[in-house]
């Protein structure tokens, strides 16, 4: 479902595990996906930040198909498995983007006989980081992107006719949700325009807080259900044409509240925008 971005990828064969080739999951893709066993497929590194926190969310959250975890040099062989699914990292870019830039998607994919490992069918998927980056700038998110998929899953499952290339945006729905809620953001990922309490209260008349990365970790073990909180995935500077996505996720139930992307250019950085502040604030 890397297509919920609506963007054709690339296969990276880098150092992480290679994107797939656009897919949407269909009816029977789901119902298969019940009755296969995920692997949690572990990256090569043993004392890696990722294996630390994608096993504690695991064993946290997923109760939707039974699981076991997988050592990195296992994967390949057992992606041929039609009973398998896989939960992964993979290094994606973009057919059209000639800035290059590549970017780490967490995928769920179901195994079967391909040609490669690179066309396995994505059940879901969701921008995990700008390839490259500090682990620790992300893996402390990674318990509820792991429960968000869950429930992805479940509902579309509940409800196939709204599996489509833009299905993460059905959760700008839920923006209104955001009034009720402190909305917590980073100030080193904001705009400018808006990167002081100020200048975000002159358009934003809900509850919000500048805060740290370990105050937004510190409300995810809370399950704070009060707090929402941005995930931004970008080129991490001024790399012309680089997608910027921005999502805000319930720290306490996991859910998206607000789903876009934009390119970087002219007067759109790689930040969350004071387009985009204006758009929680007008919802209604």
């Amino acid at each position: 479902m890397k297509k919920i971005i609506a963007l054709l990828l690339v296969i990276i064969p880098l150092a992480n595990l290679t994107a797939q080739r656009e897919y949407l999951p269909t009816e029977e893709d789901l119902d298969v996906f019940k009755t296969t066993k995920t692997y949690i497929v572990l990256e090569d590194n043993p004392m890696s930040d990722y294996n630390f926190e994608i096993t504690d969310a695991v064993k946290k959250y997923w109760k939707i198909t039974e699981y076991e975890f997988l050592e990195f040099d296992e994967f390949e062989a057992r992606t041929t498995d039609s009973k398998a699914s896989f939960l992964y990292p993979a290094t994606v870019s973009f057919e059209k983007d000639k800035s290059n830039t590549r970017y780490t998607f967490l995928c769920l994919s179901l195994g079967g006989d391909y040609p490669s490992m690179d066309e396995m069918k994505d059940i879901v998927n969701i921008p995990l980081c700008y390839f490259g980056v500090e682990q620790d700038n992300y893996t402390y998110k990674l318990g509820t992107l792991v429960h968000f998929m869950q429930k992805h899953v479940e509902m579309i499952t509940k409800n196939p006719e709204m599996i489509s290339q833009n299905v993460f945006r059905e959760y700008n729905d839920n923006m209104t949700a955001i009034h009720d809620k402190t909305l917590y953001l980073l100030e080193d990922e904001l705009e400018k325009e808006i990167s002081t309490e100020a200048r975000i209260r002159a358009i934003y008349p809900y509850e919000f807080k500048l805060v740290t990365r370990e105050e937004i970790k510190e409300a995810i073990m809370n399950q704070d259900e009060n707090v929402v909180f941005l995930h931004k995935v970008g080129p991490e500077g001024k790399k012309l044409n680089a997608r910027v996505y921005k999502i805000l996720v319930g720290a306490g139930d996991s859910n998206f509240y607000y789903f876009d992307y934009h390119k970087v250019k002219g007067k759109k950085p790689d930040a969350f925008l004071e387009n985009d502040l204006k758009k929680l604030s007008r919802a209604n």
